[in-house]
């Protein structure tokens, strides 16, 4: 047996000591992040999957027969700044038209094209909206500036201020090398399901009547359950799409 001298002892005192206070130390910051006892743990998983869901449902993107990925912007409608999204079309259907930037020159004339029939889109239960990467504010003064001057007039459908790109860039509408959309056309149906996705270059100008053309063919569709073939227009025959049934169409073609 042997003794230990005070200062041995009043050594291990002070060095059980800071050990305890280096332990309580340790426990408490390890606490202050949150230490993972049962309820915290499964709390912490449920943020985590709840993340997870919420970076998959922003990075959505537009597919053809799949829901059309959600959207909310600034718009202008009848010279007012309103706050769009696509829940406001819930029903119907809508034609969004994608084009590059405000003060152009293709632009203003498809805008206008759409605008001014824009009564026959909702004679069948669609709406149509423009879609640029510009600021509300360039949209009002565009729309304030006379079309025979290169401005839009007073146009009777809503343009949407997509300033951030998120919704050019979810419908797969980005032209990448200038950082302003193509010529998107996308038509989505009155169940939320998109059904066209048509991409023209900048250069290219649209059809407002192959775009009510196509309406026209996807509301048949959904009514009927037969196809439309090629350069199908209201009145014309369609499909049954079986091969027996199929051949009542085909038998008339010469």
């Amino acid at each position: 047996m042997f003794a230990l001298s005070t200062r041995s002892l009043s050594t291990r005192i002070i060095s059980n000591a800071a050990a305890t206070t280096s332990l309580k130390l340790t426990q408490r910051k390890f606490s202050v992040g949150h230490t993972l006892y049962k309820s915290d743990f499964t709390s912490s998983v449920k943020e985590v999957s709840n993340l997870i869901k919420r970076k998959f449902a922003d990075n959505e993107i537009a597919r053809v027969a799949s829901p059309a990925p959600f959207w909310e912007a600034k718009a202008v409608v009848d010279g007012d700044v309103k706050t769009l999204s696509l829940r406001d079309f819930a029903s119907k259907y809508l034609v969004m038209i994608f084009y590059p930037l405000d003060f152009t020159f293709v632009c203003p004339t498809e805008l206008i094209a759409f605008s001014d029939r824009v009564q026959e889109f909702r004679d069948i239960n669609t709406e149509v909206v423009g879609i640029s990467c510009d600021s509300p504010h360039a949209h009002i003064a565009w729309d304030k500036i006379p079309r025979n001057q290169g401005g839009l007039g007073g146009i009777k459908i809503p343009l949407i201020a997509d300033l951030k790109k998120e919704i050019t860039k979810r419908y797969g509408c980005l032209y990448e090398e200038t950082g302003f959309p193509f010529r998107g056309t996308y038509i989505i149906d009155d169940k939320g399901k998109l059904r066209v996705a048509h991409i023209n270059d900048t250069e290219i100008g649209r059809s407002v009547d192959e775009t009510l053309r196509l309406v026209k063919a996807i509301q048949f569709t959904n009514e009927h359950g037969e196809v439309c073939p090629a350069n199908w227009k209201s009145g014309d025959r369609t499909i049954i799409p079986d091969p027996k049934k199929a051949k009542e169409y085909f038998a008339q073609i010469k």
